[in-house]
């Protein structure tokens, strides 16, 4: 996949899974899901896109392959009106999904998080997770305003804590790059 899991800092709401185009002429639409059961998007109710302006009730009739699922949307009867959701972000309200254990956390928790070296310098803020399907990535914005990405594993993000609103990036992983930014 290779769609931004970008999510908004409101912690009200979670991003679930983008349209990612039509499937079939029946009004269908493929989904990109965020959860950890693909077919789970719908069992959360009704869910809304990014601007609110629109609830979508959702069946998953099957997989449609690449980790989307084909899903029915009440009210969406052909491909052209399936076609005019490419692209949406579907989300729900934080309360209908599971809590999480102390270890673990949702990817819209991380956004805007402080991002410090493991000598606690300050590099900047998580912007977005991305799912490029190998493994996720962590966008972070640096001071100056650029985007650094980050491969999200524990080699290279050693600290979560969401409690004190911040992730560690290895010293070594930041010495990395800024020998490649150096290079060019």
């Amino acid at each position: 996949m290779i769609e931004d899991l970008r999510q908004e800092s409101k912690s009200d709401r979670v991003c679930v899974g983008v349209v990612t185009g039509a499937h079939g002429i029946k009004g269908l639409i493929r989904v990109k899901p965020f959860t950890d059961v693909p077919e789970s998007i719908a069992a959360y109710g009704v869910v809304e896109t990014e601007d609110g302006s629109r609830h979508l009730d959702l069946e998953v009739t099957n997989r449609a392959g690449k980790g989307q699922v084909a899903v029915r949307v009440l009210g969406v009867t052909d491909r052209d009106m399936a076609e005019m959701l490419k692209g949406q972000r579907l989300y729900v309200p934080r309360e209908r999904l599971p809590l999480t254990s102390p270890d673990e956390f949702y990817y819209a928790d991380l956004i805007g998080m402080a991002v410090k070296t493991e000598s606690e310098q300050i590099i900047g803020k998580v912007n977005s997770v991305y799912d490029f399907g190998a493994s996720d990535v962590i966008g972070i914005i640096s001071k100056s305003g650029t985007e650094i990405l980050v491969p999200f594993t524990k080699e290279a993000v050693p600290v979560i804590d969401i409690q004190e609103r911040y992730i560690s990036v290895s010293d070594s992983y930041i010495d990395e790059i800024n020998a490649e930014t150096h290079d060019r």
